[in-house]
C-alpha cells in the first residue's frame, strides 16, 4: 500500500495541475477570509467560521480534481491491469490511493493555519480565540475531507474518462452534502429531519463547531468506508 501511495502522491505533485488546483484553493478561501464582503475584518470576531463554513464547498470542486486521475487514467492508460496482478490486495491498492488524495488535501490545508495566526495575534487582547474550537473544527474539515477522498475514489474507478470522473464525484458528493438536506426541507415533518441528518453537512455542522461528537465521527468515517467498500467491490468485477 505504501508504494501506491507514494506514487499518487508524486505523480500529483509531478503535474501542473496540483499547484493550480491548491492555489486556486487557497485563493478562495482567502478571499472570503479578507476580501469578500462581510469578512473577518468586517465582522471583526476573532474565529475562522468563514473558512469552515465555505471549505466543504470548495472541496466539491478540489477533491474531485485531486482523485478524477485515480483509477480513470490507470484504465485509459491499460495499466490497472498490471496493478491488479501485483501482490497487493484491492483493500491496499483503494486505500493507498484515497489516502494519497487525503494526504494532498490535508498538505493544501497547512497554509491555512496562517489565518489562525493572523486572527490570533489581531486578536483583543492577543489570543483571544477559541484554539480548541478551531483544533475540532479541523479535525471535522479532515474527516469530511476523507468523505469525499473516497467518494472520488470510488468516481474515478466507474470510468476510463478523468472529466466525467471529476462531474460524477461533484455530484455524489453534493447529493451527500446538500442534496440530501434540501430532499429533507421539501418532505418536512419527522420524516424530512430524519432525512435532513443523514446529510454530510448536518454531521459536519456540530464538528465545525469544535463539538467532537462520537456519532458524529462515526457516521462520516461510516460513509467513507462504504464508498471505499463499494470501490474495491468494482475492482473486485473485473476480476469475475
Amino acid at each position: 500500500m505504501l508504494s501506491i501511495y507514494t506514487k499518487e502522491i508524486q505523480s500529483f505533485f509531478n503535474s501542473l495541475i496540483a499547484y493550480i488546483v491548491i492555489g486556486i484553493f487557497l485563493t478562495v478561501l482567502g478571499l472570503y477570509m479578507w476580501v469578500i464582503p462581510d469578512t473577518v475584518f468586517d465582522l471583526a470576531v476573532a474565529d475562522m467560521s468563514l473558512l469552515f463554513t465555505v471549505s466543504p464547498f470548495v472541496f466539491l470542486f478540489l477533491i474531485p480534481a485531486i482523485t478524477m486521475r485515480s483509477f480513470a487514467e490507470e484504465k485509459k492508460a491499460g495499466t490497472l491491469e498490471l496493478l491488479l496482478t501485483r501482490p497487493i490486495t484491492e483493500w491496499q491498492l483503494v486505500l493507498g490511493k484515497t489516502l494519497a488524495a487525503l494526504t494532498i488535501v490535508v498538505i493544501a490545508l497547512i497554509p491555512t493555519l496562517i489565518y489562525f495566526y493572523t486572527i490570533y495575534s489581531l486578536g483583543n487582547p492577543v489570543g483571544n480565540i477559541d484554539a480548541a474550537g478551531v483544533v475540532g473544527a479541523y479535525i471535522g474539515l479532515i474527516l469530511l475531507a476523507t468523505v469525499l477522498s473516497a467518494i472520488g475514489t470510488f468516481s474515478s474507478v466507474l470510468t476510463d474518462n478523468q472529466i466525467v470522473s471529476f462531474v460524477l464525484a461533484l455530484f455524489f458528493g453534493w447529493v451527500l452534502l446538500e442534496g440530501i438536506a434540501y430532499l429533507g426541507q421539501l418532505i418536512g415533518g419527522n420524516i424530512g429531519l430524519i432525512i435532513s441528518e443523514l446529510s454530510l453537512t448536518h454531521h459536519y455542522t456540530s464538528l465545525s463547531k469544535g463539538v467532537l461528537d462520537l456519532f458524529n465521527l462515526s457516521y462520516l468515517l461510516s460513509v467513507a468506508l462504504v464508498f471505499t467498500a463499494a470501490t474495491r467491490l468494482v475492482l473486485l468485477s473485473r476480476k469475475w
